[in-house]
């Protein structure tokens, strides 16, 4: 299972010199189970130049997404994925509960005037709506199920295994608050146990969230302690706040790791970088 990292940002794209590590771009992220199988999470602004990529490789006519929800920075992206634009392509897109009327409905509203030029009616590619969740599903040689996150206007987090390998993605979750949908704690540590690999989001500091809590996203130290109670092996911290340079991000990192070499815990951290290409 191959994982690529085309957007990794939270709340809006963040261009510039103090965010080009880390990248700027919102979250989308690229799972390969295998050459031709192309399963996509979300459709921020780095889905983009995702399809750029997708259109050269001429044996992909199928493209599967998994929305996690419908706030703007996880649509954003959709209006200009080029494989929307192209007859060849299948363009399946799940998520949560009435997806096939909710998910249709909001990446077409996007494309409406005066909001964008192109009408979502004048796309080639086929769109298939479909999959009420919870998701669970075995496709070939992968399982991929999904999980209700804490997080305003609801949201879903997704696992994935394959060939004895486990990735968990849960981005816009918020630990320390029960929004409407969100599970307990011990519910999110069973979904992610011993998991491989598990993104999680960290937008906020501890200093931060005194005065965002109820936003719907998680601290640092939230993610780490989600992580050791379930026995992750490896954790990325996600959906990176706006205000967050690399410098920054840099100094959290190490901060995190710190905690877990003086509490003598094993779990390697790190910052989810737009570009990063991990092979489980």
């Amino acid at each position: 299972m191959k994982i690529k990292v085309w957007g990794c940002r939270g709340s809006l794209p963040t261009p510039g010199p103090q965010t080009i590590r880390y990248g700027g771009n919102g979250t989308c992220i690229e799972i390969r189970p295998h050459g031709t199988h192309i399963i996509i999470i979300d459709a921020g602004s780095g889905l983009r130049i995702l399809g750029k990529e997708l259109i050269k490789e001429k044996e992909i006519e199928k493209i599967s997404f998994l929305m996690t929800h419908s706030h703007w920075d996880h649509l954003m992206g959709f209006p200009f994925f080029l494989p929307a634009y192209f007859s060849r392509f299948t363009i399946e897109i799940r998520g949560g509960p009435k997806a096939q009327d909710s998910l249709a409905k909001y990446l077409a509203r996007q494309m409406e005037p005066p909001y964008f030029p192109v009408d979502f009616n004048l796309l080639k590619a086929k769109f298939v709506f479909g999959g009420s969740g919870p998701l669970s599903i075995l496709d070939e040689d992968i399982q991929i199920d999904s999980i209700e996150l804490s997080h305003p206007n609801g949201c879903y987090g997704y696992k994935f295994q394959h060939y004895g390998k486990t990735f968990v993605f849960l981005t816009d979750n918020e630990l320390a608050y029960h929004h409407e949908g969100g599970l307990s704690t011990d519910e999110y540590v069973s979904f992610c146990k011993n998991a491989d690999l598990l993104f999680h989001d960290a937008q906020y500091t501890d200093e931060e969230y005194e005065k965002t809590r109820t936003w719907g996203h998680s601290t640092f130290n939230q993610a780490i302690d989600l992580a050791l109670a379930a026995g992750v092996k490896s954790l990325g911290f996600i959906h990176h706040d706006p205000d967050r340079t690399d410098d920054d991000l840099d100094f959290q990192v190490e901060k995190c790791n710190k905690r877990i070499t003086d509490e003598n815990r094993e779990l390697h951290c790190f910052g989810v970088q737009e570009g990063m290409e991990i092979d489980l």
